[in-house]
């Protein structure tokens, strides 16, 4: 069978009104379901005027349509056209993160995701990561934990920091749907956990609940990496629940707690 024949069996004619969207779905679909694969060179515009049966501008006004949801890219040249995207890990994660920034969720919500996520995480760290890793994980909380009891922290590093300990420890699980997930949290908000470190009462103790976790996933104790994965949320509900009352009051009130 020839190039040509397979490229004209791979869509269908369309119907005037809304060709473009019907291209679009057609070329979609074809993606979705693997007959087109990431890289792969869509047909000639010509060639696709001539599957679909229509004209220029409504295969172009689909290729926009595909090139803005992120399922091909059009490049220039002597090999020019337009192509199948290859969605990258940042990719999914930065979508996935403005989603999130979109469509608020309430921090109960987002801490109680969290910590399920969490406690899955830390288990198939604790199997499945290596020696080198777990040490790793144990100095770098460590290091956060002596950042946090300097008596001004610098905050900004100490966030990138935590952030740099999530991302290593759900690498740990093997999953790259974990690490996926955890990418866009760590882009969104991080489930509310920069207020244990801009609150002093909270800081120190957040900052040691780091070090006990990964000390209790390098030694491969699983019950007591567990209970400290549950105390760090602990800590944040009360931390995000203080913060909370504190807005909550008349100013006045606030005034005279300052």
């Amino acid at each position: 069978m020839s190039p040509i024949k397979e490229e004209i069996s791979l869509f269908l004619p369309v119907q005037a009104g809304r060709a473009s969207e019907e291209v679009a779905l057609q070329i979609e679909a074809a993606i979705m379901d693997g007959r087109l694969q990431p890289g792969e060179r869509l047909p000639s515009e010509r060639e696709m005027q001539s599957q679909f049966g229509t004209g220029r501008g409504v295969i172009r006004e689909a290729i926009k349509i595909l090139k803005q949801k992120g399922l091909l890219e059009v490049k220039k040249g002597a090999k020019g056209g337009a192509y199948v995207r290859q969605v990258e890990v940042a990719n999914v994660s930065e979508s996935l993160a403005l989603f999130l920034k979109q469509h608020p969720v309430e921090p109960e919500k987002l801490i109680e995701f969290r910590e399920t996520l969490d406690r899955t995480i830390t288990q198939l760290a604790i199997a499945l990561g290596s020696r080198e890793e777990k040490m790793e994980l144990l100095g770098e909380a460590l290091r956060l934990e002596g950042m946090l009891k300097e008596d001004e922290p610098d905050l900004v590093a100490t966030s990138e920091l935590d952030r740099k300990l999530n991302l290593m420890l759900v690498r740990m699980a093997r999953n790259p749907l974990f690490e996926w997930v955890m990418h866009a949290i760590q882009m969104g908000f991080s489930s509310h956990d920069y207020a244990l470190y801009e609150e002093a009462s909270f800081r120190e103790k957040a900052a040691a609940n780091w070090s006990d976790t990964a000390r209790a996933i390098e030694q491969g104790q699983l019950m007591r990496a567990l209970g400290h994965v549950s105390q760090h949320y602990v800590l944040l509900r009360q931390c995000v629940e203080e913060r909370a009352e504190s807005v909550d009051q008349p100013e006045f009130l606030q005034d005279d707690n300052q």
